[in-house]
């Protein structure tokens, strides 16, 4: 038996951004992944919403994986989680000021 090959740093960041926008679907309870989005050059991320709860759910979830899968530490994780959030989470249809 092949021992498993090991994935590089930036093989594994790679599958973070696919994992965590695969989940940020699941959790918005959208019948999307990655690869439906990967190639589009639109405003994709304006077009689908989640809900506040749904976005902090989506959230703890990123910063638990990120804890295991890429090894940070929890402000490192959190502060990616914003940036992740940031730049391709889903609009939120039930934020107040």
């Amino acid at each position: 038996m092949e021992p498993k090959k090991r994935l590089s740093i930036e093989e594994k960041r790679n599958k973070a951004v696919v994992d965590l926008i695969n989940q940020m679907f699941i959790t918005a309870d959208h019948k999307v992944t990655y690869n439906d989005i990967k190639d589009r050059k639109d405003d994709w991320y304006t077009q689908f919403t989640m809900t506040t709860a749904q976005c902090e759910e989506w959230v703890k979830w990123g910063v638990a994986y990120l804890r295991k899968n890429l090894k940070m530490n929890k402000a490192f994780a959190e502060r990616e989680m914003g940036w992740i959030n940031l730049q391709w989470g889903l609009k939120i249809i039930d934020y107040t000021n």
